[in-house]
C-alpha cells in the first residue's frame, strides 16, 4: 500500500479536480491506517535501565538506552501526526497547515518534513523509510531481549557516533588508556553472511550493513576491485572494528574510504561536533594507489536512497 501511495500525486496538491483530490485523500487515509497499524509501542526505558544499567565498564548499555530514547521521540512525532491527521480526515478536528503538509507528503509517497525534522538522516521514499524504521526498531528490541548481537547492523543506529565512541571507550577504560590515544584498526572478515557469525570478537565489534559505491569487492582476494558494468552499489564486507593504541596501528596498503550515512555525501556540524552525514574513514585493503579510488569517488554508505 505504501509503495503505491504516490499514485495519486495530484491528490492533495489541488492541481487535479475534485475527483483527484478525493482519490488522493483516500490513498493518504489508507496509508495513515497502514502505518499506524505497523508502528510498535514506544520502548520502555525504565525496563531498559533495569536490565542494562549504566556501567563504567560497559558503555554499550548507555548506547542502547539513548538510542531507544531517540527512536521514542521519532515514534511520538510520527504517531501523533498520523492520529491527528486521521481525525482531521474524518472531520473531527481542523486540518492545520502542519497536518496539511503531512497529507501532501503522504499522498505523493514522500517522508513528511515534520518527521524528517526529528529523524535520522535518510533519503528514502515513504515506503522504504517506514520499512527501514521498523527494521531499526526490531534491531533494538532484539538487543534488549537477547543481549548484544555478535555482529551489529551499523546502519540501524540513530546516532552512529555514540556507538563507535562507546566501543573505543570500553577499550580505553579496560586498559586504563586516554581515549584520544586509541583508534580503530579495521579488518575484513571472511564470512559472507552475518548468519555465519555466532560469537562477538574479544575486543571491538563486528559490523555489517554498509554499501560500497564506485567500486566492488573481491571476496577471494579480499580487496577492492573495479565495479561491474551498470552496478552502482555493492554490499560491503563484514568488518571488525578493532580498538588499538594509535601508536600500534598497522600500515598495510589501503584506501582511506570515507563512510557517509546517506548518498548525499554532505552534512553540517551538529552541536556535538559531529557531522550529520560523514561518519568515519575506514581503511580498505587494495593493491592500487590511493588516488586510483579517490578519482572514482569510492565511498561507503550506511543507507541507500531507494
Amino acid at each position: 500500500l505504501l509503495a503505491t501511495a504516490g499514485g495519486g500525486s495530484s491528490g492533495a496538491g489541488g492541481a487535479g479536480g475534485d475527483g483527484g483530490r478525493g482519490s488522493g485523500t483516500s490513498a493518504a487515509a489508507a496509508v495513515v491506517s497502514d502505518v499506524l497499524a505497523r508502528l510498535p509501542a514506544n520502548f520502555d526505558l525504565e525496563a531498559v535501565a533495569d536490565k542494562y544499567p549504566v556501567s563504567y565498564s560497559q558503555s554499550m548499555n548507555q548506547v542502547l538506552s539513548q538510542e531507544m530514547a531517540r527512536y521514542n521521540r521519532l515514534l511520538a512525532v510520527i504517531r501523533t501526526s498520523l492520529q491527528n491527521l486521521d481525525k482531521a480526515l474524518q472531520g473531527l478536528q481542523v486540518l492545520s497547515s502542519e497536518l496539511e503538509g503531512v497529507l501532501r507528503s503522504l499522498s505523493v509517497g514522500k517522508v513528511p518534513a515534520l518527521w524528517q525534522a526529528q529523524s535520522y538522516p535518510s533519503l528514502k521514499p515513504l515506503a522504504s523509510y517506514v520499512s527501514d524504521l521498523l527494521a531499526r526498531l526490531a534491531m533494538l528490541s532484539s538487543w534488549f531481549s537477547d543481549g548484544q548481537p555478535p555482529c551489529f547492523w551499523i546502519s540501524g543506529f540513530f546516532f552512529t557516533p555514540s556507538f563507535t565512541t562507546a566501543v573505543l571507550q570500553n577499550y580505553a577504560r579496560q586498559y586504563k588508556l586516554p581515549i584520544d590515544g586509541v583508534g580503530f584498526d579495521f579488518e575484513v572478515r571472511p564470512e559472507a553472511d552475518v548468519a555465519h557469525i555466532s560469537q562477538p570478537p574479544a575486543e571491538g565489534v563486528l559490523v555489517h550493513g554498509m554499501y560500497l559505491e564506485g567500486c566492488a569487492w573481491d571476496s577471494k582476494a579480499r580487496m577492492l576491485c573495479e565495479s561491474a558494468p551498470k552496478t552502482l552499489f555493492v554490499p560491503a564486507p563484514i568488518l571488525w572494528l578493532r580498538p588499538v593504541r594509535v601508536s600500534d596501528m598497522g600500515s598495510a596498503p589501503h584506501y582511506d574510504c570515507p563512510v557517509y550515512r546517506t548518498a548525499d555525501r554532505r552534512g553540517v556540524l551538529a552541536t556535538t561536533g559531529h557531522s550529520t552525514n560523514f561518519l568515519m574513514m575506514i581503511c580498505m585493503p587494495t593493491n592500487q594507489p590511493e588516488h586510483h579510488w579517490t578519482l572514482r569517488g569510492v565511498c561507503m554508505l550506511c543507507g541507500l536512497s531507494d
